[in-house]
């Protein structure tokens, strides 16, 4: 793979990945207007190290946060580590349950490698990044009258640093219900779905993030898996897979998956600040109008 399209798919990767849009969706299209198949195994290399390159992006950016809030001390820890476990444990659960119930009803029958192709189509990556846009926007709008006005914020000083546990329920559950579909934004659903929540907008970001990190080495080591399965079975039909040309290709875009991603971390907290979160609703909407331009127009991606 030339290092150009790596380098283009990594500054993609890295600035949609940690902002409110979607990286899925903006990933699938950079891929087919680039002729580049994201089932190869190749592909899959490219994106496994571009996600560990935003995730260390995001370990970077908050560690100092973190570090105040989460790890001040013991008891900050104890609580902030039982909403992670509880917030991931129903983002596991919603997840998984949501893929089964596709894969035994609307899918029934299909294998579910072509299940996961499925979902990046772009007829079906549109209304994901439309319904990802209409929560931005709304929680963003919100945010701004609640900015005007003084807010009850007790139950946020109960929780201490972090999210309550009722707050850290819904962003688990509303992370879970994104893991099947490209598209909708993990980051904006979930950041959005803590303001609307209660919680301030900087303590929703930085448990959004938090859960980020706890989430992409499951997603990495699944993707490694499914390239180590690919090329073990290039190699038993005679046709074995050289990567060793692509790992270069793909280290190098890490490191600029991780430049992208800080510059992308640094755009959103400030907009987050601002008030102007919902200005990234209004782009998914206008991205997903683009998409099914692409879908349907002249080129027909």
């Amino acid at each position: 793979m030339p290092i150009f399209q790596v380098i283009i798919l990594a500054i993609v990767q890295g600035l949609a990945e940690l902002l409110p849009v979607s990286s899925s969706a903006h990933v699938v299209v950079a891929e087919k207007l680039l002729g580049l198949d994201p089932s190869s195994p190749q592909m899959t290399l490219v994106l496994v190290m571009l996600h560990t390159g935003t995730m260390f992006a995001v370990i970077a950016y908050f560690w100092k946060q973190w570090k105040r809030s989460y790890f001040a001390t013991a008891d900050a820890f104890k609580r902030v580590l039982i909403r992670i476990v509880w917030a991931t444990l129903l983002t596991g659960v919603i997840g998984e349950a949501l893929v089964k119930v596709i894969e035994k009803t609307a899918f029934k029958g299909a294998p579910k490698a072509e299940i996961e192709l499925l979902f990046g189509r772009l007829e079906l990556v549109a209304p994901a990044l439309a319904a990802a846009g209409l929560l931005i926007l709304i929680a963003g709008l919100l945010e701004k009258r609640r900015m005007a006005a003084p807010v009850d914020h007790s139950a946020d000083l109960r929780a201490g640093a972090t999210v309550t546990m009722r707050q850290a329920g819904w962003i688990g559950a509303v992370q879970g219900l994104c893991l099947p579909f490209r598209g909708f934004s993990r980051s904006g659903a979930t950041i959005s779905t803590g303001m609307l929540a209660g919680a301030t907008k900087e303590r929703a970001e930085r448990f959004s993030f938090a859960l980020a990190v706890v989430l992409t080495p499951p997603v990495v080591l699944r993707e490694g898996l499914r390239l180590m399965k690919a090329t073990h079975v290039a190699a038993a039909t005679g046709t074995p897979i050289d990567l060793h040309g692509t790992l270069v290709s793909a280290l190098l875009g890490a490191v600029f998956a991780f430049l992208a991603g800080l510059v992308a971390l640094k755009w959103l907290s400030s907009w987050l600040e601002s008030g102007r979160w919902y200005l990234f609703g209004i782009y998914c909407l206008l991205a997903s109008c683009v998409v099914l331009y692409l879908h349907f127009g002249p080129m027909h991606l």
